[in-house]
């Protein structure tokens, strides 16, 4: 069991917590200025950025209020 118990680990739970404090540093240094893509696909850049929530601006004169848990990553600048 513990062969068992160990092979799982290595294999399912230690790269999903590895991902999981990336995605949770990455949220932690969200600025305004960043463009992000959110979990439902929609792109935007950040202009608040609150303790839970930040705003999107996703167009011209267009703000949308968003948690900060469906920030799907962080588009670096090209």
């Amino acid at each position: 069991f513990a062969a068992l118990f160990g092979g799982m680990w290595f294999l399912l739970i230690g790269p999903q917590r590895k991902r999981q404090k990336a995605h949770d540093l990455m949220l932690k240094e969200l600025k305004s200025g960043d463009l992000i893509v959110t979990s439902g696909g929609i792109f935007g850049t950040i202009t608040n950025v609150k303790e839970d929530r930040l705003v999107l601006r996703v167009a011209d004169n267009t703000k949308i209020e968003l948690a900060k848990n469906f920030v799907s990553k962080k588009v670096e600048a090209e």
